[in-house]
């Protein structure tokens, strides 16, 4: 099984409790992480021609292929254990209707949810997960 990276707004409170969570449910370790703020992601959105000034999306790179937003969130329930796969069955909704909802959350994801000064600084246990 290939490696898969999830690139995620480090500075979103949302979003790195989406991090901890996907973490608790993904005991395969099938996926790593890095902040869309990193110079890794950066490198992987230029080679992708994704813009780099606004992280409005969750990114997943799966197997060298770059999936966004609402594609990506569910590509990666579709990997975690419990009940989450279930929700892969939204991947069949077209896209724009999938990615409205998406784009709604993310619009408003500081005001509801907050924003921290710096990027999540994962434990030593957990480091082996991240790319710098």
């Amino acid at each position: 099984m290939s490696e898969q990276v999830i690139l995620f707004d480090g500075v979103c409170k949302l979003c790195n409790a989406s991090v901890n969570f996907i973490i608790r449910h993904d005991p395969k370790v099938y996926f790593r992480f890095a902040a869309l703020q990193s110079e890794f992601a950066r490198r992987i959105l230029r080679h992708n021609d994704i813009s780099t000034e606004n992280f409005e999306s969750l990114v997943l790179v799966e197997n060298d292929i770059v999936f966004l937003k609402s594609t990506a969130a569910l590509k990666i329930a579709r990997e975690l254990n419990g009940l989450w796969p279930v929700f892969y069955v939204l991947i069949f909704l077209p896209i724009p209707i999938r990615d409205f909802f998406y784009n709604l959350v993310a619009r408003y994801r500081y005001r509801i949810f907050g924003r921290k000064n710096t990027c999540m600084i994962p434990g030593k246990d957990m480091m082996k997960r991240f790319i710098e």
